[in-house]
């Protein structure tokens, strides 16, 4: 699917008219931003760093090309540097597609493609455009975030008026193939307990989103849905450092979403539900029967925030973020609670500060295992520090 749609973009480029080939035809524009993040905690290390001693090793750097080589279509790409932790210290590729708009009505975009559920998905890549140093982690986990964002497919979207009454209804539906790397924060423990899957996961994930914007206070108040199935996926699996091998089929998975949002002068204030359902086949043929497990999920996210504009340069904002597995024993392991207080200072156009504090209980949440030997606590505090720039 990857050399198709490489193919495709090719296509595209191949397309533009030989007038439309000079540069300043082509209408680059080259955009990008850098954050620099301290944390310190209480209790646990949080995100694979010791931030219970001060931890500076949140780093990441991004730049975004895009061009328009013809009106109707437009060409980006974005790399990324991040680290965290042991998250990253690498480059990727967080996009790199052709969008075609033939109207308001209906357009296309194809290659690596931002997967346009829930209600910051296709823009937690770009931290200058939120006000919190961390995104609510129930729906939106930074040590996941490469494999949630994108897939190697297309997307069909578009927007409908539906008359002064009734407002407007953006639509948007999607297929492709979602790879989760074999490093992927989401595998941290299992990791270092012998367990990997050499390929990571990868499968062909489908699914659909609804924005609609309603005719009030200047179009302020918008709701939402999306839902994403997952397909099967089956990669190999090794457990016990290579003594095992075997596979790990995530069967057909299902992810329901629905949020809102309210925009208006000084005041923001959204809300996000969502859930996750399925079940993952562990088979280890040395083991016989014994080497065969059903492992069922259902997961359970949601978070409330709300942000106030205190002045052109500063804002404040509160969230609380909630997660749930449902299926796992009662006790911390089966939960994260996240009570967050957050402020943004804008220096000028291009320079910018924020400062967070969570309060957390429970500890669901990927905590590095060998960075917390001593045990988990069911409580902690985490002050988050970032310094941005962007052009």
């Amino acid at each position: 699917m990857k050399r198709l749609l490489v193919g495709a973009i090719a296509l595209a480029l191949g397309a533009i008219p030989a007038t439309a080939q000079s540069l300043e035809d082509l209408n680059i524009q080259i955009h990008g931003y850098a954050t620099q993040g301290f944390l310190y905690s209480t209790n646990n290390n949080f995100f694979t760093t010791t931030s219970s001693n001060g931890s500076p090793a949140w780093t990441e750097a991004v730049m975004n090309v895009s061009a328009r080589p013809i009106p109707k279509l437009r060409i980006a790409v974005q790399a990324r540097y991040f680290l965290l932790g042991n998250y990253g210290n690498s480059v990727t590729i967080d996009f790199a597609s052709a969008d075609y708009k033939a109207n308001d009505k209906f357009g296309v975009r194809v290659g690596k493609v931002k997967v346009p559920s829930g209600l910051f998905n296709e823009t937690q890549d770009i931290d200058p455009s939120y006000m919190w140093a961390l995104l609510p982690q129930s729906v939106y986990p930074i040590a996941t975030r490469n494999s949630q964002l994108a897939a190697f497919g297309g997307v069909a979207y578009g927007a409908l008026k539906l008359g002064p009454k009734l407002g407007r209804l953006d639509y948007r539906g999607w297929s492709g193939e979602v790879s989760v790397g074999a490093n992927d924060g989401l595998f941290t423990n299992e990791i270092e307990t012998g367990t990997t899957l050499p390929d990571g996961l990868n499968g062909v994930e489908n699914g659909t989103a609804l924005h609609w914007t309603l005719p009030l206070a200047d179009n302020a108040l918008m709701f939402g849905a999306s839902f994403i199935r997952d397909n099967t996926f089956s990669n190999p699996l090794s457990v016990g450092y290579g003594k095992y091998t075997g596979t790990e089929t995530i069967r057909p998975a299902n992810e329901p979403d629905y949020f809102a949002k309210y925009e208006k002068d000084k005041l923001m204030v959204a809300f996000e539900d969502a859930r996750y359902t399925g079940s993952a086949l562990v088979v280890l043929p040395a083991l016989g029967p014994y080497g065969i497990s059903t492992t069922f999920i259902d997961n359970r996210e949601w978070f409330g925030m709300a942000s106030y504009k205190i002045t052109g340069k500063l804002t404040a904002g509160a969230y609380n973020s909630q997660f749930f597995a449902h299926k796992h024993a009662l006790g911390p392991l089966r939960y994260s609670k996240d009570w967050v207080v957050s402020g943004r200072y804008d220096f000028n156009q291009f320079l910018y500060a924020k400062a967070e504090e969570h309060f957390v209980a429970g500890t669901y949440e990927d905590y590095d295992t060998t960075l917390n030997a001593l045990g988990l606590k069911p409580t902690s505090k985490l002050t988050i520090l970032k310094m941005g720039i962007n052009f």
